[in-house]
């Protein structure tokens, strides 16, 4: 009996309910005491179960993890679940009633489609993930909605589906798989899977994925959630060339206008750094015309601008000093500032912000933040605070 089968029984559910909250520095403990009255393999698979769920709180929220079942490489690669309704509100909002998910995973998105009342084919190959969607549907009493199949993905019709979605593997036994024709399946079969679907497809692919290789048919998005990009999805049935970053919570979306490049500039008052997805989807250009700036240098994605126009698509800095890059003079600067708290963020610079940090040893009540950039061409540290208004990322 594997793991899941019988996490699934009564007893499984019961040691599971028992073991949800166990600190992984008393898990030998606690196994050694359970093992007493319920069978070791058992015992095992609890905390096994327990320990993923622990860690997939971060992606599902405490109120689903603690009800779903996971694998390992379930909870690292499953969308986070703020991710998957955002998808899940597109398809609906073009009205998509039935989604055929294919490479399903533990089921993730499915659930997120299935409660905006879309009915899911979700494919899988592998036979642990496909037994942990089938239990999270149940769990979640979103079973009647959801069917789970274990297949090749590529050997299942989706002519009855409204819509397909593909969320290929994009690691391979070495790690994370950066040519899209590697993925599994090739990103290539699932365009041309996504052209069969009679209303609207999505597929998932990694957000540094290059844009010439984004088919003229398709609308890209690229999504952060909290700061952090999380995901390109390439759309089909929507807006054919369209380039948009979508900021999570929100959502925000910015739209590309296809603009030129921005225009290199003198250091102004503020600096404005891009979402992550702003600056994967091409879209700084955008940023400058909208708080009426230009680039400190021409290859590095700092906005500089004179006023202050905060707007959700950057994070706003209030500069106050501009230095040559010189550790001696930044400690010396910090010092007198009283700096105890530093942030170090770098683009175009070699030196590690840790390594920065351990050599200026900032100390004192006051805090600070120093940009290692290049300023046309020069490097440059320029240090300041999170301006008015500005949420700190």
């Amino acid at each position: 009996m594997n793991d899941l089968d019988a996490l699934l029984t009564p007893a499984g559910r019961a040691l599971l309910d028992e073991v949800r909250d166990t600190d992984p520095a008393r898990e030998l403990a606690v196994a050694t005491r359970l093992r007493r009255t319920h069978p070791a393999d058992l015992v095992s698979a609890a905390l096994g179960q327990a320990r993923l769920r622990q860690r997939a709180v971060a992606k599902f929220g405490a109120a689903d993890a603690g009800r779903m079942y996971f694998t390992p490489n379930g909870v690292e690669q499953s969308t986070r679940a703020s991710v998957a309704a955002y998808r899940a509100g597109r398809f609906a909002e073009l009205g998509v009633a039935s989604v055929a998910d294919l490479c399903c995973g533990i089921g993730g998105d499915a659930i997120a489609l299935a409660r905006r009342g879309i009915r899911v084919l979700a494919v899988d190959r592998d036979p642990a993930a496909v037994a942990a969607a089938r239990a999270n549907a149940g769990a979640l009493g979103l079973d009647d909605l959801i069917e789970v199949r274990e297949a090749d993905v590529t050997e299942v019709a989706t002519a009855g589906y409204d819509a397909v979605f593909v969320d290929p593997a994009r690691r391979g036994g070495r790690g994370r798989v950066f040519d899209p024709e590697a993925y599994s399946p090739p990103l290539s079969w699932a365009v041309a899977a996504a052209r069969t679907a009679t209303r609207a497809a999505a597929l998932k692919v990694a957000p540094g994925i290059p844009h010439e290789a984004v088919p003229e048919d398709a609308e890209a998005e690229f999504v952060s959630d909290g700061g952090d990009v999380k995901e390109a999805v390439l759309w089909f049935g929507t807006a054919p060339g369209a380039v948009r970053a979508t900021l999570l919570p929100g959502p925000r979306t910015l739209l590309s206008r296809a603009l030129p490049d921005p225009e290199v500039r003198a250091p102004g008052r503020y600096l404005y750094e891009p979402d992550g997805a702003v600056i994967r989807a091409h879209l700084v250009a955008e940023v400058a015309e909208e708080v009426g700036g230009g680039l400190l240098d021409a290859t590095i994605a700092y906005v500089t601008a004179d006023t202050l126009r905060p707007t959700p698509y950057a994070t706003a800095y209030e500069i106050t000093d501009l230095l040559p890059f010189n550790v001696k003079k930044l400690k010396a600067l910090l010092r007198e500032r009283e700096v105890g708290v530093l942030t170090v963020k770098k683009r175009g610079s070699a030196v590690e912000p840790e390594e920065l940090r351990r050599k200026v040893k900032p100390q004192g009540q006051n805090s600070a933040t120093v940009f290692l950039t290049r300023v046309a061409g020069a490097p440059t540290m320029l240090v300041g605070h999170p301006a008015p208004d500005a949420p700190a990322r």
